[in-house]
């Protein structure tokens, strides 16, 4: 009796199978101290397989990059535009979006690693590809603020340059409380109690500054 032969895995299966291998690793280990032998391994696959089909730990690594840059800004298109889409209000919006970020980054932690700790502290092109990323982040933020602005009819009040600063401190305190609820001991804050965090230090400020009550250091 002839032996049966296994099921052929298709290429673009085992490339997520590496990829999927590749994050944890990188994660995990770091992207210098991480070797092809390691994901391979962990992958199920030998060596001269992943660089057939990656062809370099570098190229693996933008990979990696690529791939998960583009899960969180879906995840956070996701949670964020039908809001938009369907007219809810401007705060409504934002904390979908926030929302949808935590939940992803809780979820994946280590994609956020290698996204956060490992990629921009690798110098280019891997910290380049994450600023494209935080540059999507930005001006979907953007957007919202911008549509908060218009609802409350002060638009013309938030010059454009003004919007954008804030929503990249937006983005920035988010990326921080990721970092704060990964670190937390025990059973850390869930999504939706960090998203609750940024909307109260950030949704009050914006709210008093679209009705014109704006900080001023005085004298």
């Amino acid at each position: 009796m002839s032996a049966v032969k296994s099921k052929r895995v298709p290429r673009a299966v085992r490339e997520q199978q590496m990829l999927d291998a590749a994050v944890r690793t990188f994660a995990v280990r770091g992207y210098r101290a991480a070797s092809m032998d390691d994901i391979a391994e962990l992958a199920g696959v030998s060596k001269p397989l992943v660089y057939l089909y990656l062809n370099s730990k570098e190229e693996l690594f933008s990979a990696c990059i690529r791939r998960e840059s583009a899960a969180l800004i879906s995840a956070v298109r996701a949670a964020a535009e039908p809001g938009l889409a369907e007219g809810f209000p401007a705060d409504r919006q934002l904390w979908n979006g926030l929302r949808g970020f935590f939940a992803h980054t809780a979820e994946h932690p280590n994609s956020w690693a290698v996204l956060h700790q490992q990629a921009r502290t690798q110098g280019e092109p891997f910290a380049c590809e994450v600023a494209v990323m935080r540059a999507e982040l930005v001006d979907l933020v953007t957007q919202l603020i911008a549509a908060a602005a218009r609802e409350a009819d002060c638009d013309r009040e938030l010059a454009e340059r003004e919007v954008s600063g804030l929503a990249h401190a937006l983005v920035g305190a988010a990326e921080s409380l990721t970092e704060w609820a990964g670190e937390a001991e025990g059973q850390g804050p869930s999504a939706k109690e960090t998203a609750l965090t940024l909307m109260n230090f950030a949704w009050a400020g914006l709210e008093s500054l679209m009705s014109g009550r704006r900080w001023s250091p005085g004298q």
